[in-house]
């Protein structure tokens, strides 16, 4: 039986907001289950700010919602 390590290949960091000194770090062996993780914590998290609004959100709020969460990960090859 052979040893099989864990080495991924993926870094994603994702921060909370532009300030944040200690994001949420995740490490990945395939890009398509980092793209996944990605995707599903940016929807978390808007889903999150929009329940938590004290206003309708529009489309276009939604979306800036997003593009800004997005702009929290940091991708890194590793």
């Amino acid at each position: 039986m052979t040893n099989i390590e864990f080495k991924p290949k993926y870094k994603v960091s994702y921060y909370h907001n532009e300030m944040d000194s200690k994001p949420t770090v995740k490490f990945f062996d395939l890009h398509n289950e980092m793209e996944d993780w990605i995707h599903e914590e940016v929807q978390r998290r808007v889903d999150y700010t929009v329940q938590h609004s004290s206003d309708t959100v529009s489309e276009e709020e939604y979306k800036q919602i997003e593009e800004y969460e997005y702009s929290l990960v940091k991708t890194k090859e590793i």
